[in-house]
């Protein structure tokens, strides 16, 4: 067993001579002859430059999107109100034609005599109403068909450019 012993003790003492010769050796400086700093420099700086005309290209391309966006929302918001005043108005007058049409009605009816006549007041009256509002109703369906035309317009032709220029580029 000493032997043994005596066989281990004789490995441990050779790892901890050639670790010891290895610390020992003078290693040096690393040189690398291809680098110089002078064009290390030049390259960063053109490197730098190249970044920087990028990011002022991208800026100017953000900021002109940015005022197209903005354009076309204030057309939309102008052909929007637009339509909302057409609208309001041809509501309004539709509501004093149905005014002024009952109170001539209502005259026809006081200077009836007989009950006949009420009847055929009031039959007219009615048929005549029916067609007023179907004639309303499509004068205010083809305004909002055209109000929806107009406000939506402007988004198209925004996309339209959008999808000319992504092709473009």
């Amino acid at each position: 067993m000493q032997k043994e012993h005596a066989h281990i003790r004789e490995i441990v003492n050779q790892k901890d001579n050639e670790m010891a010769k290895t610390e020992d050796r003078n290693v040096g400086t690393i040189h690398f002859p291809a680098l110089d700093p002078a064009k290390a420099v030049d390259q960063m700086r053109v490197v730098a430059e190249q970044a920087s005309k990028l990011s002022t290209g991208a800026l100017v391309n953000f900021a002109s999107s940015a005022e197209d966006a903005q354009k076309t929302l204030d057309s939309i918001f102008e052909n929007a109100k637009a339509v909302g005043v057409e609208l309001s108005l041809k509501t309004i007058a539709g509501l004093r034609a149905n005014a002024e049409a009952d109170l001539s009605h209502l005259h026809a009816l006081v200077d009836a005599k007989l009950p006949s006549q009420v009847i055929a007041l009031q039959s007219g009256f009615w048929r005549k109403r029916v067609e007023m509002y179907v004639q309303q109703a499509k004068e205010l369906q083809a305004l909002s068909s055209k109000g929806v035309v107009d406000v939506t317009k402007p988004i198209t032709d925004a996309l339209e450019k959008a999808l000319t220029d992504a092709k473009a580029a």
